[in-house]
């Protein structure tokens, strides 16, 4: 008992992944599959940023 509200969550979390439209990329895909990286700017950070949270990082050496 009790499982009526956590069952229509997931009911409802599988329906919006079956129909939902995705843009997917497929060639950063294949490059997944294949080993290769992907061709993706999304490891490079900019230096205001390494800047603004370099107060936070763990100086012990």
């Amino acid at each position: 008992m009790g499982r009526g509200r956590a069952k229509a969550k997931q009911t409802k979390v599988a329906r919006d992944l079956k129909y939902r439209t995705h843009e997917t990329d497929l060639s950063a895909l294949a490059a997944e599959l294949h080993g290769e990286p992907a061709p993706s700017s999304a490891d490079e950070v900019e230096p205001e940023v390494l800047d603004k949270w370099s107060d936070y990082a763990d100086r012990r050496d």
